[in-house]
């Protein structure tokens, strides 16, 4: 009986995590998780180190910041979901560097929003 609750209430909470987005065009959900993903120091301090170079290995980007190597990495996983970097796997390494296809997008789409500003007071 327990597990069957358990596994009702999990629906519940997934279904209401999906609906959160319903309503809501592609466009505006992509910049939320956009933000979202900029949402960190760590991670604005990242796209930044990218940014300066073509491409850099983990360990490089973990040289730069004052973070575990297991926390820079999920740092770099959450850049990678929303597509900001990508990475190539070469040898026992990962090279990581900015999407310019992606990075272009949401520099286009974050000027957008910012430039529908209309002064209403």
């Amino acid at each position: 009986m327990f597990y069957e609750t358990l596994i009702v209430i999990l629906r519940l909470i997934l279904r209401m995590g999906l609906t959160k987005t319903e309503g809501f065009t592609k466009g505006q959900v992509e910049l939320a998780a956009l933000a979202k993903a900029l949402g960190h120091p760590a991670r604005i301090a990242i796209l930044q180190f990218l940014a300066a170079r073509k491409a850099c290995v983990c360990g490089d980007i973990v040289d730069e910041l004052p973070l575990s190597q297991s926390t820079v990495s999920q740092h770099l996983k959450e850049l990678k979901n929303v597509g900001l970097i990508k990475g190539d796997i070469e040898g026992p390494s990962v090279c990581y560097c900015i999407d310019e296809k992606a990075w272009l997008k949401a520099q286009k789409n974050v000027a957008e929003l910012f430039s529908r500003f209309d002064n209403c007071c």
